[in-house]
């Protein structure tokens, strides 16, 4: 199966490095020099990492065959996979399997998934509400007790306010939830 790691961005210097999104908790083994990587767009082909290093908290990553800055930038968007043959955990989602999936509590359907970051301390769910609006949910077994990719749902258990806490204080009452905007015309 492949794995998305890495999404390439800016270059760095005039040597052919560019910067790198990690999208993986293990980037000192996985980008080790001589690792292949298939790329998206599939015109660019395998990167075979030449150099790996590392800039304060950003992760630097030059490839066989990309010397220049010219050449870097014609990386940039790039997205890495690499191929496991892990079974994997199975309390442990990828990215990808996520995405789509639809976000429910009880039986009410209230978003989509879009995304998932990746944090030090845990990672969030980055939902889309039905509203349209972005939704930062902690992927904690307390709040996402059960994710279901074969029936496509996650099912949360949000703390009070969680879907409301962002929005206009004049679409929510003073308690967080939904105002009742119907009452407050005149």
């Amino acid at each position: 199966m492949q794995v998305q790691v890495a999404r390439i961005g800016k270059p760095h210097g005039i040597r052919g490095e560019v910067t790198v999104l990690v999208l993986t908790d293990a980037p000192d083994s996985r980008f080790s020099v001589g690792t292949e990587f298939a790329a998206e767009p599939a015109t660019i082909g395998t990167l075979t990492v030449r150099s790996s290093r590392w800039n304060k908290d950003i992760l630097l990553l030059g490839f066989e065959g990309v010397d220049t800055r010219n050449d870097a930038e014609l990386l940039r968007g790039t997205t890495l996979f690499f191929e496991s043959d892990e079974d994997g955990d199975d309390d442990a989602w990828y990215e990808h399997e996520l995405v789509n999936l639809e976000v429910r509590v009880g039986t009410r359907t209230v978003g989509k998934v879009t995304g998932l970051r990746t944090l030090p301390v845990q990672d969030l769910l980055i939902v889309e509400d039905n509203d349209g609006d972005e939704v930062l949910v902690p992927f904690v077994d307390e709040i996402v007790p059960e994710v279901n990719i074969e029936e496509g749902y996650v099912l949360l258990t949000p703390p009070d306010g969680l879907f409301t806490v962002n929005k206009d204080i004049t679409d929510n009452d003073e308690t967080g939830g939904a105002a009742d905007t119907e009452s407050q015309q005149d």
